[in-house]
């Protein structure tokens, strides 16, 4: 058998399964840390419930995500998760979610693995989206999700301090109220809706054209140049603010 055919007959079974999202559905790529909780407790050491360290470890993770030559609108991250907003027209690799999951999975693993001195692995998946209710409501449930499991957190690791063991603190606030935890938080003397909001809310990063004074050695004159540059925003707002803040995004486009 000569290798055309050969080349043929095998490439069926690679790309048997192929599923490619259809033109005018939006995509969202949900890309989460593997085992997270082990790398944070035992290889990085680092604080908690929340530490600037990984903090900007997945920021600067998100950043090269959004640079890696796929089209992204927009950038959040909480905890160990990201997600990535696609332009609505973006069509590389024909829009294939193997693709997709397998690049930025790897991208991502890399990237984090380099930063961190350690191996980091990340999964992905792909969501599709019918509209642009569904993508501001995805973003949304992101938001609402950090904020609970930052009110979460706090709690349990509170609680840890106070000599709980591990299934005593989770099964003490498994049952609480927003208002019972914050309650509790209060007790200690930690006033929650103090804290740092990127804790509370996540970090969200978008493209914005930023102006620059360079020098054209040609003529020998100082010229402004505009460029894309990624903006980070550590205050992000909440509900129905927030929600505006993605509309202003999709808008862009």
């Amino acid at each position: 058998m000569k290798f055309d055919e050969l080349d043929a007959q095998m490439r069926i079974y690679e790309t048997s399964v192929d599923c490619c999202v259809l033109p005018g559905i939006y995509m969202v790529a949900r890309i989460d840390g593997r085992n997270f909780t082990r790398l944070t407790k035992e290889k990085g050491k680092f604080e908690t419930p929340f530490d600037n360290k990984f903090r900007d470890l997945m920021v600067e993770t998100t950043k090269h995500l959004m640079d890696c030559g796929f089209k992204v609108i927009y950038g959040y991250t909480e905890s160990d998760e990201i997600s990535l907003l696609f332009d609505l027209d973006i069509d590389v690799f024909g829009r294939k979610i193997r693709k997709y999951n397998s690049i930025l999975a790897g991208e991502a693993s890399a990237k984090f693995s380099l930063l961190f001195n350690d191996i980091g692995v990340f999964d992905c998946r792909i969501c599709q989206l019918p509209n642009r209710k569904s993508v501001v409501d995805y973003f949304r449930w992101r938001n609402e999700d950090a904020h609970r499991n930052a009110l979460n957190a706090h709690c349990y690791w509170m609680l840890r301090k106070e000599n709980y063991n591990k299934k005593d603190a989770a099964s003490y606030i498994e049952h609480k109220t927003t208002f019972e935890k914050n309650e509790l938080l209060f007790s200690y003397g930690l006033n929650f809706n103090g804290l740092p909001n990127w804790q509370k809310r996540g970090v969200g990063l978008y493209w914005a054209t930023e102006e620059k004074v360079g020098y054209n050695p040609k003529d020998k004159v100082e010229v402004k140049v505009k460029r894309n540059v990624i903006r980070i925003e550590y205050n992000l707002p909440m509900r129905e603010e927030y929600s505006n803040f993605i509309e202003k995004i999709l808008e862009k486009k």
